[in-house]
């Protein structure tokens, strides 16, 4: 008759089928002996251990290229690092937050519609000239300093609105409405850019603006038609104005040359006739020396001159009387009566 052993006595010596039975060994009611109380203890020190090296190399981290890192002390600003591995006391005693340098965002003012026709928004502002102007702005910002970024503004999107649309009233406020909406855009954009920079540099925002663009500058729709009715009215008056411009460098240069055409016309005949005056009366003193010291001579001489002068544009042809019944052969003249005949 073959004895089963009983599986709840002691002494694995002495029973074999405890020995060999896989189950009975991974029993929970199988009390451990004294010999394997160390290793027990053995095996949670390296738990320990490891979970302590575990913590401790937490404490690396990595900040990127486009990033600064800020490092925490018990949540009080500690040190700020640069791209890189780094290390830092493992949580709860630092943490680190990183902040991107060099992304830019971007913020829209006058973007909000009315709700009404006859209501006005954020975009509307009114000008030096107390005319009213519909603005739409896009400013572009990054961080410049991560420490003042995360400190010194409990909200960075509202305060650059906020301050954005203050400076960019107080400068449209100091301008005319025209050089705003017909293309002088580069005057505000960078004087809004200016001013902007200086009152968040005030803040220690650690922001700086990228550019300022300004996409819109219209009148409101509720005056449009008669601004674009005084428009019309300017740019026909900037037309003629050109116009009679035009006319007017055209006639005067040409005015100006018959002018001077003509003052040197008559300069020339001045000069012409003092000349032949000059000439006669010198002509004239001369032929009277010669009287004085030749009456006779000189008066035949004239005398003779004279009548040549006058015979030649004649057409009469004198024969001398004496000459009658001599040798005489009368002549006439063709050329020249032909000549009287054409004229």
């Amino acid at each position: 008759m073959v004895q089963i052993p009983n599986p709840w006595e002691d002494g694995e010596d002495d029973n074999p089928w405890k020995n060999n039975d896989p189950q009975y060994k991974k029993s929970p009611m199988r009390a451990p002996r004294a010999g394997n109380e160390t290793n027990f203890e053995f095996r949670w020190s390296y738990v320990v251990a490891a979970l302590i090296l575990v913590w401790l190399a937490s404490g690396f981290y990595q900040v990127q290229p486009n990033e600064e890192g800020v490092v925490l002390r018990f949540g009080a600003y500690n040190e700020t690092t640069d791209s890189g591995l780094h290390y830092h006391l493992p949580y709860p005693i630092e943490t680190v937050q990183k902040v991107n340098i060099t992304q830019e965002r971007s913020i829209n003012l006058g973007v909000t519609e009315p709700t009404k026709r006859d209501d006005f928004s954020e975009s509307h502002m009114l000008t030096g000239d107390e005319n009213i102007v519909d603005i739409n702005l896009t400013i572009v910002w990054r961080v410049s300093d991560a420490k003042d970024y995360l400190f010194n503004m409990q909200n960075p999107d509202q305060t650059v609105r906020v301050a954005a649309q203050s400076v960019l009233r107080e400068i449209v406020g100091q301008s005319q409405m025209l050089p705003i909406i017909s293309g002088d855009r580069g005057k505000v954009e960078d004087e809004t850019k200016e001013e902007l920079q200086k009152v968040l540099d005030e803040f220690g925002a650690g922001i700086q603006i990228v550019r300022v663009k300004l996409q819109k500058a219209d009148p409101p729709r509720q005056v449009v038609d008669a601004f674009n009715e005084v428009q019309r009215a300017k740019a026909d008056m900037e037309r003629f104005k050109n116009e009679a411009e035009a006319y007017r460098n055209e006639i005067l240069p040409k005015s100006r040359g018959e002018a001077a055409q003509r003052l040197q016309n008559a300069e020339a005949y001045k000069q012409a006739v003092v000349s032949k005056a000059q000439g006669e009366a010198a002509r004239f003193l001369s032929v009277y020396e010669a009287y004085k010291q030749g009456k006779d001579v000189t008066s035949k001489r004239l005398y003779l001159e004279t009548m040549e002068n006058v015979l030649g544009q004649s057409n009469t042809v004198i024969i001398d009387p004496s000459a009658k019944g001599g040798n005489v052969l009368p002549i006439l003249p063709l050329g020249s009566a032909a000549a009287a005949k054409g004229e």
